[in-house]
């Protein structure tokens, strides 16, 4: 009987198979890979600009108007992140068949990868301020999903392409509250089977059960009624701001990163027709705040503030808002309770977030090494004998990186 010994190639293209089929939130975003490091040989990940879609709006009558430049706007992803998992196997177990190298080697091995890899690029999902839902209440109702992808199309996300990631407990409080729920047999047959609400179910092409979701644990200040901007100068509330001063209570309280606020009277406005959508805009704190002598410098949030006056970039509308932005002494309420940690399942397009990843150097004198790319995820796979301690240790390597690319077409919902 001839035998067959698996090769890097082939080993790597399993490897890559089975860490997409274990990859939950980074199988559904979108993915870009860069073969540019493979000519150039470097070992750091670089870095994309990815553009932002152009915003514009109309005008009436026959007069052209003056504001016809066109600003993109951009993000800028870095690959630094070098994820691995090591082990050893043996030359005889390389004469094993695919399927059972892959069931005792791979799936272990790739299982782990793609869960670190998941995690890692789930706290993306704290940098969106969009969200519903009850702090302190397991999501378990269609309305709340509903709301979710209302809060999305309210700022002009596709209908297409819409997923969703939630909690152990979140998936089990959904899939019981919405048993049967309009629902065909094969469907009801499918959640009571597999415990999931699985492919398109209520607007969302997948809805997925992950431990990977991320906790938020809100600031010391959070729920403070007192919360109130103090930017008594005009000057400093310009359109675009991404940051203001905020009047406190005392006590070196803190807003912390990942904060969802709101401004009294300030209303986002849907992007392309410009309307209010009768909501409060939603922000986002991008850096831990602390409260000092009874006030937090320098607040950092996104969005950025475009009340109108920037052509094409109004997203709030409202009583509060001067022609430069909102104005002094408008109250901020932070959601959720105090120091308290909620599971932020995610409701998201796939154009929402970006996963990156490029080539890693090929070392030279290894006598098994393959580099693979699968669905535009890049994996090198390396093996070398060790002399000093007579074994074969074996590594399959990801370098990658991860942004937020368009926050708007995300939603959290609390848990």
């Amino acid at each position: 009987m001839t035998q067959t010994i698996l090769t890097p190639t082939t080993v790597t293209r399993e490897a890559g198979r089975i860490l997409h089929n274990n990859l939950r939130f980074c199988r559904t975003i979108n993915r870009q890979y860069d073969n540019s490091q493979a000519s150039t040989g470097q070992k750091d990940g670089g870095s994309i600009k990815l553009r932002v879609p152009n915003q514009y709006v109309t005008t009436t009558g026959a007069a052209l108007s003056a504001n016809l430049d066109t600003v993109e706007g951009s993000v800028t992803l870095t690959r630094g992140t070098q994820r691995h998992v090591d082990t050893n196997f043996t030359t005889d177990e390389l004469t094993q068949s695919l399927d059972d190298f892959s069931m005792r080697i791979l799936e272990p091995a790739m299982a782990t990868l793609a869960s670190v890899i998941d995690y890692d690029a789930m706290s993306m999902t704290t940098q969106v301020g969009n969200s519903v839902g009850t702090p302190g209440t397991t999501p378990a109702t269609a309305l709340v999903l509903l709301q979710a992808g209302a809060k999305m199309s309210n700022f002009g996300t596709p209908r297409s392409q819409r997923y969703l990631g939630v909690s152990p407990a979140a998936n089990a409080a959904l899939v019981n509250g919405l048993a049967g729920l309009f629902n065909s047999a094969d469907k009801i047959g499918s959640q009571y089977k597999l415990g999931t609400l699985g492919l398109n179910t209520l607007g969302f092409s997948e809805i997925f059960e992950s431990q990977s979701v991320r906790t938020h644990t809100t600031g010391s200040d959070a729920a403070n009624a007192s919360l109130a901007i103090d930017e008594p100068s005009a000057t400093n509330l310009v359109e675009g701001t991404t940051t203001f001063d905020v009047d406190a209570g005392g006590g070196s309280k803190t807003i912390a990163k990942g904060d969802v606020f709101t401004i009294a009277g300030v209303y986002a406005v849907n992007p392309e027709n410009k309307q209010s959508t009768g909501e409060l805009m939603q922000f986002v704190c991008t850096e831990l705040a602390t409260d000092t002598a009874g006030q937090y410098t320098g607040v950092k949030f996104l969005p950025a503030i475009y009340s109108g006056a920037s052509y094409g970039l109004q997203n709030v509308a409202g009583a509060t808002l001067a022609a430069a932005g909102v104005v002094n002494n408008a109250l901020l309420d932070v959601v959720g309770a105090a120091s308290t940690g909620y599971p932020q399942n995610i409701a998201y397009h796939r154009d929402a977030f970006v996963l990156g990843t490029a080539d890693l150097e090929m070392p030279q004198g290894v006598h098994f090494s393959a580099r693979e790319v699968q669905d535009d995820i890049s994996m090198r796979l390396v093996r070398q004998y060790r002399i000093g301690t007579d074994d074969i240790p074996c590594r399959i390597d990801v370098l990658y990186g991860y942004v937020v690319h368009r926050i708007q077409m995300a939603c959290r919902i609390w848990g």
